[in-house]
């Protein structure tokens, strides 16, 4: 099932927060750099209930005009597991109010679409995630089991083929042997089936007693503990698309804007630069101070001066650190 040949759906995260504006960027991002996107593009809203101290919704009107000025659509969905107390659990629980059967690509609120999206070669059966992705999970410790075994047990809980999901390029116990996503993006052909089992997963890592995971941080890691274990279970896996096309050229993953500017590259600038600039939209996003002040203001090229995008520092941290520095840090 081939992404030219079929339609495809979009969804993200909004949420009375960062996320709406974060959701507002991606949507101008979207109709900006992939006019040939067929699809439908949802905006997953949670809903108010007793799985949230306050109303998570998107109460903003100016904001909800502006998304629907580009054509977004809300898609308001319920927490039943999930919520206040595991925010990242939403874009588990939104997928159960997708349009079943019709095949879905979700992306994280702070992401920048920066090229054709519809040229994307997606095989919708076959279902794929971000390797854009540090070994963050699992920490083993002194007395537990490393690697192999924390993950074996994962695999053999939920009755699954640990040894066909190996990259045995690398050795035992070294972290990118195992299959591990960034859950930036993911895709299927039915959101319905991705999602019930996505929560399944994460719902029985999270609740039972597993031995082998005693030690372990699941906060905020479970959706991708659980992610890999899904997309292996559903015939997918790390090779699913290309490379170099989502977290490449047709997506950008910024997470923050402090970091977009330090990082990333001069046409991911552009087109943040471009979208944010249609009074329609701008006087929407100076609701959001980093947006305000590092994009509408400009003071993200101070930051952007701050650093040689061909010698980034390795950690993270020092960029982070270097911006403080400078007293530009924001988010």
């Amino acid at each position: 099932m081939q992404a030219s040949a079929s339609k495809f759906n979009i969804v993200i995260i909004g949420q009375n927060n960062r996320l709406q504006y974060e959701a507002l960027l991606f949507a101008a991002s979207l109709r900006h750099s992939s006019q040939n996107f067929a699809g439908r593009l949802f905006v997953a809203v949670p809903q108010p209930g007793p799985r949230w101290q306050q109303d998570p919704s998107i109460r903003n009107e100016d904001v909800l005009k502006a998304l629907s000025q580009l054509d977004a659509e809300i898609l308001p969905f319920d927490n039943r597991v999930f919520g206040g107390s595991y925010p990242h659990g939403n874009k588990i629980e939104a997928l159960l109010a997708l349009p079943e059967g019709e095949p879905f690509v979700f992306f994280d609120s702070d992401t920048l679409i920066t090229g054709d999206v519809s040229s994307v070669p997606f095989e919708f059966d076959r279902p794929g995630a971000s390797q854009k992705v540090e070994g963050t999970w699992p920490k083993p410790t002194l007395y537990g089991p490393g690697f192999d075994g924390i993950w074996r047990a994962l695999y053999q809980r939920f009755e699954l083929d640990f040894e066909s999901s190996l990259d045995t390029s690398h050795p035992k116990d070294y972290w990118r042997r195992y299959l591990y996503f960034n859950a930036g993006y993911f895709y299927h052909a039915c959101p319905r089936q991705f999602g019930e089992r996505f929560l399944h997963f994460a719902r029985t890592i999270r609740d039972e007693e597993i031995p082998e995971l005693a030690g372990q941080n699941l906060d905020p890691w479970l959706d991708q503990v659980a992610l890999p274990l899904v997309i292996h279970s559903l015939g997918g896996g790390r090779d699913a698309l290309p490379p170099g096309l989502l977290d490449g050229t047709v997506s950008c993953h910024y997470r923050l804007f402090p970091l977009l500017y330090a990082r990333e590259s001069d046409h991911v600038v552009e087109v943040l630069e471009t979208v944010a600039t249609p009074n329609r939209v701008k006087k929407v996003l100076k609701g959001y101070d980093p947006i305000k002040k590092l994009v509408i203001q400009g003071k993200g090229h101070k930051i952007r001066d701050l650093f040689d995008r061909e010698y980034l520092p390795q950690r993270e941290q020092v960029i982070r650190n270097t911006i403080r520095s400078k007293g530009l840090w924001m988010r």
